[in-house]
């Protein structure tokens, strides 16, 4: 079995919705699911620049106190899924394309669960920029996947390829994520209790094994 997880890097509930599919994950037999991060933004209007960290904030919500009550949600939730939200160190919204491009490389090296996950990690808990083609170089290598990220980068390399990525997850529908696809059969959208993600994989089964024999 496959799960397509739509997600962008900078989006805490993806990273939420990670720590409760691996939960969920854990309950079934070692090796039976496969997981494919797929690239999705967010915010697309984003510079590849991108833009300090206050000023994005208040311009999406009016201020930058209005977000406070769901970041401090968001810390709770985190601190129960073993995650150190640190929204005070982040200073830039990054455009995350590039970080895309990252992931999808690290795909092919195998290595595509420890980029993601160490992604994570740097822009929610340590505030690093993962716009930084510097700072996404590091963590490409940090995870193991060989090669020159940084030269890769500069050249464009699958630019387009993830563009395109991104844009099929807006024509099919999907306005939000964390999204899971799972085998291609079901949907499960937001960072969802590990039982409901749970219970969605083995109804996405028993679909699968019903159209086998049918």
């Amino acid at each position: 079995m496959e799960i397509e997880i739509y997600s962008d890097v900078v989006c805490p509930w993806c990273y939420l919705g990670k720590r409760r599919l691996e939960r969920a994950l854990g309950a079934l037999p070692s090796g039976s699911v496969r997981t494919t991060w797929r690239a999705y933004r967010l915010d697309p209007t984003i510079p590849s620049e991108g833009i300090d960290r206050d000023t994005y904030l208040t311009r999406k919500f009016g201020s930058v106190a209005t977000i406070e009550p769901a970041h401090q949600r968001l810390v709770e939730m985190g601190r129960a899924e073993g995650i150190d939200y640190r929204f005070d160190l982040i200073k830039r919204s990054p455009s995350t394309l590039d970080a895309h491009r990252v992931v999808r490389w690290a795909a092919e090296a195998g290595r595509q669960e420890a980029v993601v996950e160490r992604l994570f990690a740097a822009y929610f808990t340590q505030g690093r920029d993962v716009g930084d083609r510097t700072v996404l170089a590091d963590i490409a290598r940090e995870a193991g996947v060989d090669g020159d990220i940084g030269a890769r980068l500069t050249a464009g390399e699958d630019l387009d390829t993830v563009q395109e990525e991104i844009d099929t997850a807006y024509r099919i529908g999907i306005t939000g994520v964390p999204c899971f696809v799972i085998d291609r059969r079901l949907g499960v959208m937001g960072a969802q209790p590990p039982e409901a993600i749970l219970d969605a994989i083995r109804q996405a089964g028993s679909s699968s094994a019903a159209a086998a024999t049918a």
